[in-house]
């Protein structure tokens, strides 16, 4: 196990990605805490999986696009954890329209969770990461491929994210910690589900013709918090079947 005596806090964990990714890194050593939204049965069953590795499991209830709620997360993750050696800031929500049609609240909700939220849970974790700790983004492969015309908010705020990587990989440097960004494809979640309407369309765009597993997504998370990859930072992992190939 690479990850044992690591101390990880995942945002957005109940479920899909998130869920897989908590699980992957109990099963590497580490204790892992968890936000959730709504579902407290399914964070329950993820608290549970992640004590099935002989792992300490933590779980809190936490909107991420509220400012406290997300600063309250981490600072519970550090108390009952006993510190925080790496955050995933995979919280993220989807809404989809073209931008004539977008309502200010789904413009804000998209920016407040999927880019302000990662800012605020990492500038909340900075005081508690020694040398070797890690920040690992989730983001999109919509950030360099918009397929869709109605992807265009959704697709900014995952750019944001690939800024965001590169300043804060700069600014924690010198203290021997790394940010990278993981940018998933299309993954077959109860977000993105590989039945949906558009499924056919996103399997043709990539070079495999299949949806991945949230498990895909979760092994490259794991590969980043290990310690083999201390040379690694402010870089884009692009996991999408060679989608934008």
């Amino acid at each position: 196990m690479t990850l044992t005596g690591k101390r990880a806090l995942v945002t957005g964990a109940s479920r899909g990605i998130g869920a897989s990714i908590a699980k992957a890194l109990a099963a590497e050593g580490a204790d892992v805490a968890i936000t959730y939204e709504k579902s407290a049965e399914l964070a329950a069953e993820v608290k549970r999986a992640i004590e099935a590795h002989g792992r300490r499991g933590v779980t809190t209830q936490a909107d991420s696009a509220d400012v406290a709620a997300v600063e309250a997360a981490v600072e519970k993750a550090v108390a009952q954890l006993g510190g925080l050696d790496i955050l995933v800031n995979n919280a993220g929500i989807l809404r989809i329209a073209e931008l004539k049609n977008m309502s200010l609240e789904d413009i804000d909700a998209i920016l407040h969770v999927n880019v302000r939220s990662p800012i605020v849970a990492s500038k909340a974790a900075i005081p508690h990461l020694k040398p070797g700790g890690r920040i690992i983004n989730i983001g999109s492969f919509f950030a360099d491929r918009v397929p869709s015309p109605v992807l265009g908010v959704y697709a900014g705020s995952k750019s944001a994210l690939v800024g965001f990587t590169r300043g804060l990989a700069r600014e924690l440097g010198p203290q021997e910690v790394t940010v990278n960004l993981i940018q998933p494809g299309s993954i077959d979640t109860d977000m993105n589900p590989a039945n949906s309407p558009f499924s056919d369309t996103l399997k043709m765009i990539t070079a495999f013709g299949r949806y991945g597993r949230a498990d895909d997504i979760a092994h490259a998370v794991t590969f980043l918090a290990n310690p083999k990859s201390q040379y690694i930072t402010g870089a884009a992992l692009t996991v999408d079947g060679g989608a934008v190939a």
